[in-house]
């Protein structure tokens, strides 16, 4: 029944900043955990980071702390994921995805052979001069 939608993607300089967001269609994310996503052209699908449904609980793959934020807004009807300092090989369509599992806690898992049950269409971001 949830549909997601996200936004924010474009064309950005080495070095700078895009901020995307992860919106519900026709209801909130509440009751679900979140995770952005991206796949890297001829790669396979790497998890960013993912934030649980209640008590801001924050899980980062390895490598994107340093410079990318992922939160939620008070209503839980956004998530958002700032990204900083981007790279050339930050290029890549980014996915967010809703996990029910988790519902209720302050949990949410990446990684390995965890799977979401819902996800958005992505958002393209080029990181290039």
């Amino acid at each position: 029944q949830l549909q997601l939608v996200e936004s924010g993607g474009g064309k950005v300089q080495p070095g700078g900043s895009l901020r995307l967001s992860c919106s519900a269609s026709g209801s909130t994310l509440e009751s679900y955990a979140i995770g952005w996503f991206r796949q890297i052209p001829g790669q396979e699908r790497e998890a960013v980071a993912c934030i649980s449904d209640v008590g801001g609980t924050t899980v980062y793959g390895e490598f994107f702390e340093e410079r990318f934020t992922i939160s939620r807004d008070s209503a839980k009807n956004t998530v958002w994921l700032q990204m900083n300092n981007l790279k050339p090989e930050d290029t890549a369509v980014y996915y967010c995805a809703a996990d029910r599992y988790w519902a209720g806690k302050a949990i949410c898992v990446i990684g390995g052979e965890y799977e979401y049950d819902v996800w958005g269409q992505g958002t393209q971001v080029t990181v290039s001069s």
